[in-house]
């Protein structure tokens, strides 16, 4: 049997979840061919830095977390994880002036440091993956960093009920108030052709967990790469989250399905993976499933402790059955 080709979208914590859940059944047996294709308009923190200090090609940290997310399970290729991950911290009694240091993870200035060498991104990603014994392939949403802004109503607490334009990755993951409309900048980036091809290859395409407006839905919005979706003969599935955060207070799990067909109308999907416990009433989620020509798959795939996290190990199981489906 031919490898099952996957290509997970996403970025953030909500993709090195859906990774490390992969990985964990690629390691267990399950014969998969992983490309995580990643958002790559992240402007916060330590990637935020070195696209304002030294005109990064890329933002970056989401990249590197894709990165760790797949490393191989060999105790050297996971220190070397624990070493993309690792941040410098303020050291105590420090010198004199800001330490330029304080923040950055080293994983973030090991990819800057390819992509500057190098010269092409996908090189650079490759070169890093190969360090970390990366079982998958880790690619750029687009070949250059893109800017993301939303319309939301409140974010002004001053003026509640006016819309005010949100510009920027971290600013609209933290504004409170309701998403209207999110864009990205340029509208028509050039897109990382070895995704195009991943697309089109795939057996599996993976939509979720992540922020919605700003992790999942970008890729919706490259013209390019949402016509490859469209075309592409691959299987669709999206994993929902297990709570709303800033950028999606007060939407429910089928308003989160709704957005996908409002990005992207035409989008058929084949599953939509939920946690029992975390959805709430199945039916309305169903009938949005069923909206977007999926079947609603309910599993165990939060972490034990309450928290409303995904569990890999959990979600790997959980997609085994679903991945190794006959069509």
């Amino acid at each position: 049997m031919p490898a099952v080709r996957v290509v997970a979208f996403g970025g953030g914590h909500g993709l090195s979840a859906s990774l490390r859940a992969l990985r964990s059944r690629a390691a267990a047996g399950l014969d998969l061919d992983i490309t995580a294709v990643v958002t790559v308009g992240d402007d916060g923190g330590s990637s935020g830095r070195l696209l304002a200090e030294r005109d990064a090609l890329l933002p970056p940290g989401d990249l590197r977390q894709a990165l760790a997310a797949l490393a191989d399970d060999q105790a050297i290729t996971q220190q070397t994880a624990k070493l993309l991950q690792y941040r410098f911290a303020e050291i105590p009694a420090g010198g004199e002036g800001p330490d330029p240091l304080v923040g950055h993870a080293v994983g973030n200035l090991l990819l800057l440091g390819l992509m500057e060498m190098l010269g092409d991104p996908v090189e650079a990603l490759d070169h890093a993956a190969a360090m970390v014994g990366a079982r998958g392939r880790v690619l750029p949403m687009a070949r250059h960093a893109i800017g993301i802004e939303a319309d939301m109503r409140g974010a002004d607490p001053a003026r509640p009920h006016e819309v005010v334009t949100v510009r920027g990755q971290h600013a609209v993951a933290v504004a409170h108030g309701h998403v209207e409309a999110v864009r990205i900048d340029p509208a028509d980036p050039p897109v990382c052709a070895q995704a195009i091809a991943a697309i089109d290859a795939a057996d599996w395409l993976i939509f979720g967990p992540g922020s919605w407006f700003t992790s999942v839905l970008p890729h919706l919005m490259v013209p390019q790469l949402a016509e490859a979706i469209m075309k592409s003969p691959a299987r669709r599935l999206v994993t929902l989250n297990l709570s709303t955060d800033n950028e999606t207070a007060g939407l429910s799990d089928a308003d989160h399905l709704a957005a996908l067909h409002r990005y992207l109308p035409g989008l058929r999907v084949d599953v939509v993976l939920a946690d029992g416990r975390w959805v709430g009433e199945p039916e309305p989620v169903r009938r949005a499933a069923e909206g977007l020509g999926a079947r609603l798959v309910l599993a165990s795939v939060a972490v034990a402790d309450g928290s409303p996290k995904h569990d890999p190990e959990s979600l790997g199981v959980a997609l085994v059955p679903v991945l190794g489906a006959a069509r």
